[in-house]
């Protein structure tokens, strides 16, 4: 669902240490891809520090790519904040975004600046987690149904619409998930696989959020998910349990970036360094419990946050995986040999 936001530019008490903002000091117009719960709290903690009044749009990664395509002879957009970086290198291999250097750079660790490179400057990372498997601990068990350990068990019978998975058109999440099959498989495998896998799915859910949100709700069994969103539904008092791929997984570098012709540049510039800096990122977690690896070195990982360094990853080709037409490509492919056939 699609929510708009205007987070108006009232004069609220400046942090310690901070100097109380001018009374206006311009507009913002945000694109955030993240929970809503965090667009809230940056747009809100960005316009008290800098008294700049944020206009904020919340929605997926794909559809927040679609509007800026949509967009792109008259752009309504300045930063685009939040979720996967494919969709971000796309947009940047596609002339829509601008490049970039803030002078925090030097404070970001090696992945984040990876994905600023290969963008041509034009995205940056923000934060990063890894692609698992979330489970309704309570409802698995009430079924006598063991939960998956490995991409080979979710295309077991037990699991006959048991699972949930987002919609790759809508989702970067489900695009992540698809992209890392292929690399782990090869194309002509991972889609055999996702076809097996096609009567186990109870939904292709539209945002990348909403599988492990219903497995918290106990809805479905199982979803494909980031597993810092298990965790993060895990501490809000759910059933809710996790695992990683035995077979290795893929990754997600949530990214940033300044979009082409964006009307307040100067505004934009200043949210672009801002966000990088340690405390701005230390607000998905205080304001909505979000667990992603934050890409600034100062900012400390979430506690109870799934540990990268702990999780079997792929050697993601971001550089591959994140061209428009690549991604494209395997969409369509997804939508005439996957998400066409019968339920």
């Amino acid at each position: 669902m699609q929510r708009r936001l205007l987070i108006p530019a009232i004069a609220l008490a400046a942090p310690l240490g901070l100097a109380s903002p001018a009374a206006a000091q311009g507009t913002l117009n945000l694109y955030c891809s993240v929970q809503i719960e965090w667009c809230q709290a940056i747009a809100t903690n960005f316009n008290r520090d800098t008294g700049i009044r944020v206009n904020m749009t919340q929605r997926g990664s794909g559809e927040s790519l679609a509007a800026i395509r949509a967009e792109a002879q008259n752009p309504r957009g300045d930063v685009w904040f939040g979720g996967t970086g494919d969709p971000h290198l796309a947009a940047a291999e596609e002339n829509l975004t601008q490049a970039y250097e803030s002078g925090n750079n030097a404070a970001l660790h090696p992945w984040a600046l990876t994905q600023w490179n290969q963008s041509g400057r034009r995205a940056i990372g923000v934060y990063a987690g890894a692609v698992g498997f979330g489970y309704n601990s309570e409802l698995l068990a009430r079924k006598n149904i063991a939960p998956p350990t490995c991409w080979a068990d979710l295309a077991d019978p037990r699991f006959r619409g048991e699972i949930q998975v987002a919609n790759p058109n809508s989702s970067g999440t489900a695009y992540v998930i698809i992209a890392t099959l292929v690399q782990l498989m090869g194309e002509e495998e991972a889609f055999a696989y996702m076809r097996r896998l096609h009567p186990n799915v109870n939904s292709y859910a539209r945002s990348g959020t909403g599988p492990i949100k219903a497995v918290a709700r106990g809805e479905t069994g199982v979803s494909l998910s980031f597993v810092h969103d298990a965790v993060t539904e895990r501490n809000a008092g759910f059933p809710v349990a996790y695992n990683t791929p035995c077979e290795g997984t893929g990754y997600e570098i949530g990214s940033m970036s300044i979009i082409r012709g964006a009307r307040n540049i100067a505004q934009a510039r200043r949210f672009y360094d801002w966000a990088l800096t340690e405390p701005a990122q230390r607000l998905g977690f205080e304001a909505g419990g979000q667990l992603q690896q934050p890409s600034n070195r100062s900012a400390p990982l979430p506690p109870n946050a799934p540990d990268l360094g702990r999780i079997r990853l792929i050697e993601y080709d971001f550089a591959k995986y994140g061209r428009a037409a690549e991604r494209r490509r395997l969409i369509e492919r997804w939508d005439r040999e996957v998400g066409s056939l019968p339920r």
